[in-house]
């Protein structure tokens, strides 16, 4: 089996490489995304700390 036959995977190389990439992107987005919310929240509770209504 060449490299070139693997990526192709009998003509649906294109569907499972794209099902592959969307994966590999909403399991980054749900790592990164909380991290970032709770440094936004973070940062919110400070300010509101240092300035109360």
């Amino acid at each position: 089996m060449s490299l070139e036959q693997f990526l192709s995977m009998g003509g649906y190389g294109f569907y499972v490489w794209t099902s592959y990439g969307v994966t590999f992107c909403v399991l980054l987005a749900n790592i990164i995304i909380p991290i970032m919310q709770r440094k936004q929240f973070f940062v919110k509770a400070l300010k509101k700390q240092k300035h109360p209504l």
